[in-house]
């Protein structure tokens, strides 16, 4: 059986594992357009910050890796321009050669991942103006700032430009931070963003809130972001707008697209045209609360559904059940926790529901290092099922969020909450903890 994959990295390469594992028979190629296999975009933010010494540290394996260990063909710098599907074949272009071939494929992956998203306002094309997708994208940031860089502008406020603008702060840069919105973080409700901004003021961020990005200005370099309420000196800019899923390809060949334009799947991760399966960050995941398909694109996601995809080419079953919108990211003294819906996302699909918010302590206020967590909890006004959870503290949120993933995978109410027989200890949590408090408020 010939197997190809477009696309090298989470996804594409998750697949290859598992064809390899239950067809020692399969001959796997993978066309990859850049020139690194397997790594850990996540990572890249902490490698700007000094937390990850070496950009090396986050690959997993290289391409000759790959090739050497499990039989894998595998292509650097090469672009699957067009998927005959007909015919069962791809045409590819190397990149550096500029040489055309095809290849015959059983089944094919799709697994062409996302790139940022780049705005539309004049000066993103600026020397000094950057995006963060990959290696080479982090590379090129850490360098320029070895050049005479002091002050750096974040546009956008997503889990990207929250982790970068901690990093650039990390560095003793002067940051500034501009979003469109009322406030950075905007999966979170607003009384809990409010911590977002404290926490962003406290630590010396110039944050700009409700503020539109009009043109970015420089003499091939940029030197100013210009905004509907200013213009602000900058030697280095940070897009961080965004994501696209890469399914032009996909377009082309006439595969059914949805939200975003991702691809639409079903539960074996199989496209709308036979034999050929997508997944990762070009892929729609399937959303167990929404019951319908969304494009939340995140790292753990595009692994699973890359495993799955996998086994379901080789012929092992194996459904991708769905997600429920988990994320936690890191912001200076804060982790930032939230799973299923919050208030906007209720409002947006017209789901009656009912809202608690609780402050504890992560431990046993008599403990040393005890700190504030705040939990805001929705659920169904009538079923009383649990629909979401935002957390914010100092500690202790991503194991909170990782018990409300489970309740709400397996539909509990949140008046169930309250029965969990959690750990406790005086070190590690309060004899009642802050989910346990907010389902006992949510009962009055």
């Amino acid at each position: 059986m010939e197997y190809i994959i477009i696309g090298g990295d989470a996804a594409g390469m998750s697949a290859a594992m598992q064809i390899w594992k239950y067809d020692q028979e399969a001959k796997i190629t993978v066309f990859e357009q850049g020139d690194t296999y397997s790594y850990g975009q996540c990572g890249l933010p902490y490698y700007i910050g000094g937390q990850v010494d070496e950009l090396d540290d986050l690959i997993s394996r290289t391409a000759d890796e790959f090739q050497q260990m499990f039989g894998m063909k595998t292509y650097t710098n090469t672009r699957v321009d067009q998927i005959d599907a007909e015919n069962k074949l791809v045409k590819v272009k190397d990149l550096v050669s500029g040489r055309l071939f095809q290849k015959q494929y059983d089944k094919l992956l799709i697994a062409t991942g996302g790139r940022a998203s780049i705005p539309p306002f004049p000066g993103t094309d600026l020397e000094g103006v950057y995006t963060l997708k990959t290696v080479h994208d982090a590379e090129a940031i850490a360098n320029s700032l070895e050049a005479e860089v002091k002050h750096v502008t974040v546009i956008g406020g997503g889990y990207i430009g929250l982790e970068m603008v901690e990093s650039f702060k990390k560095r003793g840069f002067h940051v500034r931070m501009i979003v469109r919105g009322a406030y950075p973080g905007a999966i979170f409700d607003e009384e809990l963003a409010g911590m977002i901004v404290d926490e962003a003021k406290r630590q010396g961020v110039l944050l700009h809130t409700n503020e539109n990005t009009l043109a970015l200005k420089g003499k091939g370099t940029v030197e100013a972001v210009v905004t509907d309420q200013g213009s602000y000196e900058t030697d280095l800019v940070l897009l961080a707008t965004g994501l696209k899923a890469n399914t032009e390809i996909a377009e082309k060949a006439k595969l059914s697209l949805g939200v975003n334009k991702g691809i639409l799947v079903n539960e074996h991760l199989e496209t709308s045209v036979k034999d050929i399966y997508a997944a990762g960050d070009c892929a729609l995941h399937y959303h167990r609360l929404l019951k319908k398909d969304v494009h939340i694109p995140l790292g753990t996601t595009a692994n699973k559904q890359g495993r799955i995809a996998g086994m379901n080419m080789v012929g092992q079953e194996r459904r991708f059940k769905g997600i429920v919108g988990t994320s936690i990211i890191q912001f200076f003294n804060l982790s930032l926790g939230k799973v299923g819906l919050n208030e906007k996302e209720l409002q947006k699909e017209k789901i009656d529901y009912e809202a608690v918010t609780v402050q504890s302590n992560d431990i046993a206020s008599y403990y040393e290092g005890v700190a504030q967590i705040t939990a805001k909890l929705t659920y169904d006004q009538q079923t009383r099922r649990l629909l979401g959870g935002q957390i914010i503290g100092e500690k202790g949120v991503d194991k909170r969020i990782d018990v409300l993933v489970l309740a709400l995978t397996m539909g509990m109410t949140i008046d169930d909450l309250e029965d969990l027989d959690l750990s406790y200890a005086p070190p590690y949590n309060s004899v009642w903890d802050v989910l346990q408090r907010a389902s006992r408020k949510a009962k009055g």
